[in-house]
């Protein structure tokens, strides 16, 4: 016998304007309990990563777009369906996002339901813009109005003359009818000279301020081409942007960068360049696996005493690596006296933090490096395993048996063409990134696989390289792609640590630079 369903519940959540990190800690909770999330255009599509497994509903823009009686009507047959919906609302439920319909219409139906607030657009976006919108040295009255007016509101039109009045006024939605709006603060006893900030896509990485006057704003908008959605900002607190402005004035702010990392080690290097202003587009060309065959890897593991060195040349093939000893029943002992060399500091990092020490890693971060200590050691009659992936360079284990070293070459890991879907490719093949990162020559060379010829072409002259190395830089250039970056130090945060210097002026690049 099977138990009744419980009762469903709506919860209108807040998701703020865009940046998902505006989102509450109980609005991401209540996501990951959710059965449904109902969502417009204007929340962040990413947050919907927290519900993976719930069915999304996109009510928005464009053909999706859905009138408030058919998603109130949406919301009651879910909740009454006993399902747990999370309808995620841009901005805050209650503040001009349609909310309170949404509760009176889940309320008389008899569905339960639960605001939880989110950050409006009206302080979000303006903090966003370097304004706040309340400050002692400019008045105390702060006033929120839509340019979105119903005809049949009750208590009659806006009160402009009130709302002239205010020491600072915030409009929504207003974008479409600005001269309007501007036309009636005037009339109503505003200054012209009043300053406005109009503050388009507020905490995307896309965001875009100008600030003008009441008098020229609608002009100034028309000859900027700014469109919706926009957050208009009227009072003297705007005269503050030109000292408080930070969101604007980072590094990377309004680059388009496409990351091809796996999707599983991205994360580090999205969030820093995220940090740094920048919008990431995630395009993952490789994933890692096994070897097709693990026996000789297990050989290997086996015989790790009877080597004098074991080299690792990445993270991935010490993960893998040390995965494969616990699989074949052995531990870090099982090394014995053999010695451990790691290719680059974030492999050694890993080693560590996996149990072990490296006992040599060289100054710089290529093989020809780490092969200059060994070969200054004199490697004659010494014995070497070199762990890496399936596809490498030769140029350590050749250079190695040609001074007189016995070199096992044993694949740790393989790499594989990874999924990016068609609209990604079609974003990245029209112009929708202004640089791509390389963190390997695998990475470019399956990036290039993604594309028609005429397609990399085009794309090769809108889109320059940020490269992690000179290797991989040689690769890229190679491929006919134009250099923008080559980090000195090759790793991650040498990477980023390059292409902030190089937006900034203060780092320069021999082999061209991007028009971004």
């Amino acid at each position: 016998m099977s138990l009744p369903r419980a009762p469903g519940i709506v919860y209108l959540v807040g998701a703020g304007p865009w940046d998902p990190g505006l989102l509450t800690l109980r609005g991401r909770a209540l996501l990951e309990r959710a059965d449904t999330v109902v969502y417009d255009y204007l929340a962040n599509p990413a947050l919907l990563a927290y519900a993976p497994s719930a069915n999304h509903i996109l009510v928005g823009e464009g053909a999706s777009r859905r009138s408030q009686d058919e998603i109130n009507r949406l919301l009651v047959e879910r909740g009454l369906a006993g399902e747990v919906v999370v309808r995620l609302k841009g901005g805050d439920p209650f503040v001009f996002g349609r909310g309170g319909e949404e509760a009176f219409a889940l309320a008389a139906a008899g569905v339960a339901f639960e605001v939880v607030p989110g950050v409006t657009a009206a302080v979000a976006c303006a903090a966003y813009a370097g304004i706040p919108v309340t400050h002692r040295a400019f008045g105390s009255t702060l006033g929120f109005v839509t340019g979105h007016e119903r005809a049949d509101a009750e208590g009659g039109p806006v009160d402009w003359a009130a709302l002239a009045r205010l020491s600072t006024i915030v409009l929504y939605m207003g974008a479409r009818r600005l001269g309007q709006v501007c036309a009636a603060l005037i009339g109503a006893g505003r200054a012209p000279s009043t300053p406005v900030a109009l503050v388009r896509w507020g905490t995307r990485p896309d965001q875009r301020t100008l600030v003008t006057t009441l008098g020229e704003a609608a002009a100034a908008v028309d000859a900027a081409g700014l469109t919706p959605p926009m957050i208009v900002i009227v009072g003297e607190v705007v005269t503050l942007r030109p000292a408080v402005s930070w969101y604007e004035r980072r590094v990377l702010h309004g680059l388009r960068i496409a990351i091809t990392r796996s999707a599983g080690q991205a994360g580090p290097l999205a969030e820093r360049l995220e940090e740094l202003g920048a919008e990431v587009v995630p395009f993952p060309t490789i994933e890692f696996a096994k070897p097709a065959d693990p026996a000789p890897l297990e050989a290997a593991l086996r015989a790790l005493p009877t080597y004098d060195w074991v080299i690792f040349t990445s993270a991935n093939g010490v993960d893998f690596g040390l995965d494969a000893l616990r699989a074949a029943g052995l531990d870090p002992r099982a090394f014995g006296a053999a010695r451990i060399a790691c290719i680059g500091p974030a492999t050694a990092r890993r080693l560590e933090e996996r149990g072990l020490l490296a006992d040599r890693v060289p100054p710089t971060f290529v093989a020809e490096a780490l092969l200059e200590t060994f070969l200054a050691d004199g490697v004659a009659g010494r014995r070497f395993l070199l762990l890496r992936a399936e596809v490498a360079r030769e140029v350590l284990p050749e250079q190695l048996r040609a001074a007189g070293a016995t070199v096992d070459v044993v694949t740790t890991y393989r790499t594989c063409p990874a999924t990016v879907s068609p609209e990604t490719v079609e974003r990245v093949a029209s112009g929708g990134v202004d640089l791509v990162t390389f963190t390997a020559s695998s990475t470019v060379r399956h990036f290039c696989e993604r594309f028609e010829p005429s397609q990399l072409a085009a794309l090769q002259t809108r889109t320059a390289a940020v490269c992690i190395g000179p290797v991989t830089a040689e690769t890229a250039l190679a491929a006919g792609f134009r250099i923008a970056v080559t980090a000195t130090e090759f790793t991650i945060p040498g990477l980023v640590d390059a292409l902030a210097a190089w937006r900034s002026g203060r780092g320069a690049n021999e082999n061209g630079s991007a028009s971004a």
